[in-house]
């Protein structure tokens, strides 16, 4: 079975030298390395169809979606810390299995109809997390051509809307965000036609706005999460927990086009009623108390975001004790807000109790991500306040822990190798920094090609502590063939680039290369920085400086000019923001 190895696309702010490269996971790439994660395909094969019937529906019912504190949004991102999705399930936080109001009178075929579109759901997931994506892509075909057959004939009531919103929902699940997108604008048709007291409508609804906000169609996602809040509002009334999981959607929603006050104001809607009917200190209240302190701390807000995490704190060690897991992931969450508010002490010994409450709680092994994760943030905070030889030491044990558990050639190991240098390189001992990277290079190398653009971050890191060690010549050779492997992968004008001729231009420097040689260099490494970062950004000061050096070494007066202008307006600019 191939295995292929997928770097996580760069962002522009990835590409800078020098800096501590320590809160890194094994799935992401940040800060100038790269890292990589094994996606494997099986292809076994089991179709199963299932076929929706017409007339299913001939009487109402109360069908909802789940809105408890482990609930997961349509978009993949999770609400809580247990993940748990039901597309018909109990919309009613407090757990109630009965999916019928007993107001209303239920016929038999509904249940069957409900059952069916459950049963299809429930294959997709499961056909996908087998590894059978192309079954579950035929299974959801199939039963998109019932419905549009239903349809072509003038049928266009609501369980011609359910059936396509489970359809719209396995295309969610198989990543197609360009199908869902499709199904939606029929979807939107049939839902358009349909009035407000139709059975499953809210539900409906409910989906489409958050498959809307997964496809960053925000203003189409908060009109479907109002109709169905309105439907809601009517029929419980406006305090009512089935209008948790609109109230939810609409606040990440507004969150997400940066309204954040109409945001804390819903989430504190959400709060106030989980508080009225099920208590100050119910676990259900993490979810909303969750969402507000990540919009707080997005915003910048840590002193407002302290209260919210407090509060999960304090939920989970009265529910759970204090030894709880649970506890010790909410004692993370808080760490990061008093090191937002410039705690770094109290931040990083809350991050070293979270460890220790993890690392006692049962059901919580020792390479688990979250984990994994802390001991890296940890190590940066720790780093970042001088305190590097107690970070080293963790890193160290991540590196120890992932050897044991993945064996010493897997790829995982890259991120700690390489985080393992840098920190041995910020305290000067750049001969264990050298080793930890060749030895990272070997690691790649087994599974990936030698002109892999991910290759280039450990070898940019080696060329930078090659040049430290006075061995100029091999550092300039690892400098030049980063450079062509990155100008082919990203582009010649790439920020990937840039930083590679920004390195080659420090190393050649120092072997005495050509001045008019090295300014070119540097003014291609300007033309890049001013595209990816802007004019006036901080790197941009930062290469003026050097081509102003060089334009006096040379004696060309003309043209350091106004370089040395602009310069100066950057270094008053930077000035003043250090002062304010």
């Amino acid at each position: 079975m191939a295995a292929s190895l997928l770097p996580s696309p760069p962002s522009s702010n990835n590409y800078r030298m020098g800096q501590l490269c320590l809160h890194m996971h094994p799935d992401q790439l940040q800060k100038s390395i790269m890292c990589l994660s094994v996606h494997i395909q099986n292809k076994a094969c089991n179709s199963k169809l299932y076929m929706i019937p017409g007339g299913a529906i001939s009487d109402r019912r109360v069908l909802r979606t789940s809105a408890s504190a482990g609930s997961i949004e349509l978009d993949g991102t999770h609400q809580g810390n247990e993940a748990s999705f039901s597309v018909w399930g109990p919309n009613d936080p407090q757990g109630s299995k009965k999916l019928l109001d007993s107001s209303r009178n239920p016929l038999e075929d509904t249940t069957d109809f409900e059952g069916q579109l459950q049963e299809l759901f429930d294959e997709v997931k499961t056909m996908i997390k087998m590894g059978n994506e192309n079954d579950a892509i035929d299974l959801l075909r199939a039963n998109y051509e019932a419905v549009k057959e239903q349809m072509d004939s003038g049928a266009r009531g609501i369980e011609q809307a359910a059936t396509l919103d489970v359809i719209a929902l396995g295309y969610v699940a198989i990543g197609d965000l360009k199908m869902v997108g499709s199904l939606l604008d029929v979807l939107d048709e049939v839902v358009d036609g349909l009035k407000d007291d139709e059975l499953l409508l809210d539900s409906v609804l409910t989906h489409m706005g958050s498959m809307y906000s997964a496809l960053g169609k925000f203003e189409d996602s908060m009109l479907a999460y109002r109709r169905s809040l309105e439907i809601l509002e009517r029929e419980y009334g406006k305090n009512s927990t089935f209008l948790i999981t609109p109230l939810l959607g609409m606040a990440k929603v507004l969150g997400s086009i940066r309204r954040a006050t109409k945001a804390v104001e819903v989430y504190h809607r959400v709060i106030t009623i989980f508080e009225l009917s099920k208590g100050a200190e119910s676990e259900d209240l993490v979810v909303p108390l969750l969402g507000l302190g990540n919009l707080l701390m997005k915003e910048g807000k840590a002193m407002d975001a302290e209260n919210p995490f407090m509060r999960i704190l304090n939920i989970y060690t009265k529910l759970y004790g204090e030894n709880d897991g649970r506890v010790g992931k909410a004692m993370c969450s808080l760490a990061k807000v008093k090191f937002a508010k410039g705690n770094a002490d109290e931040a990083i010994q809350l991050y070293i109790n979270a460890l220790q409450v993890l690392k006692d709680s049962k059901g919580m092994p020792l390479d688990d991500n979250v984990v994994e994760k802390m001991r890296i943030e940890v190590a940066e905070l720790l780093h970042l306040v001088g305190r590097g030889k107690e970070g080293r030491k963790l890193l160290e044990e991540c590196l120890f822990i992932t050897e044991k558990y993945k064996g010493k050639e897997h790829p995982s190991l890259v991120t700690y190798l390489v985080n393992l240098a840098t920190s041995f390189s910020c305290s000067k001992n750049f001969v264990e920094a050298e080793r930890l990277l060749r030895r990272s290079l070997q690691i790649m190398l087994k599974t990936v090609g030698p002109n892999d653009q991910s290759i280039t971050f450990p070898m940019l890191n080696l060329a930078v502590t090659l040049h430290n060690l006075n061995q100029h010549e091999e550092a300039e050779q690892v400098a030049v063939e980063v450079l062509r492997i990155r100008e082919k992968a990203f582009g010649k004008e790439s920020l990937p680039v840039g930083e590679a001729i920004d390195c080659l231009v420090s190393i050649q420097t120092k072997l005495g290369k050509d001045d008019v040689e090295l300014l070119e260099l540097l003014l291609r490494v300007l033309a890049i920085q001013e595209k990816g970062f802007g004019y006036e950004s901080e790197e941009v000061m930062q290469t003026l400086n050097k081509i102003v050096f060089y334009l006096d070494k040379m004696g060309m007066r003309d043209e350091k000019f106004p370089m040395q202008r602009r310069l100066s307006m950057l270094r008053t600019k930077y000035k003043h923001m250090v002062q304010y």
